[in-house]
């Protein structure tokens, strides 16, 4: 079965769940990146971490259709706007990467949260 099938994710949470995967791989390349740079990078690296287990945590919720999804909607739209804050602040290109894409995931969230 195609996850298209999938009866109660409309568009909107389609689009969110797949914010959510793609910020979590985002995340994840950054933390793991921001590793060899050194101790100025570890709030980089914890809010990264926050937000790749918190976005893939939220497209699991939003797939199985959890009562809980819009909750963890908002804690995981703050979590984005706060690593994309950090994030902002370096050069490194995944560092940027992350930059553009949560606040992105972010908004999406944010819908859901209001779902």
């Amino acid at each position: 079965m195609a996850v298209e099938a999938i009866s109660h994710a409309d568009d909107q949470m389609q689009e969110c769940i797949d914010n959510c995967l793609e910020a979590a791989q985002v995340c994840e390349w950054c933390a793991d990146a921001c590793a060899d740079e050194g101790e100025a990078m570890a709030e980089c690296i914890r809010l990264c971490r926050d937000v790749a287990d918190l976005a893939t945590l939220h497209a699991r919720f939003m797939a199985r259709n959890s009562r809980y999804h819009a909750d963890l909607a908002s804690i995981c739209a703050d979590a984005c706007e706060a690593c994309a804050e950090e994030c902002a602040q370096h050069d490194h290109d995944h560092c940027q990467a992350c930059a553009e894409l949560l606040p992105v995931c972010a908004e999406t969230c944010r819908e859901m949260a209001a779902h």
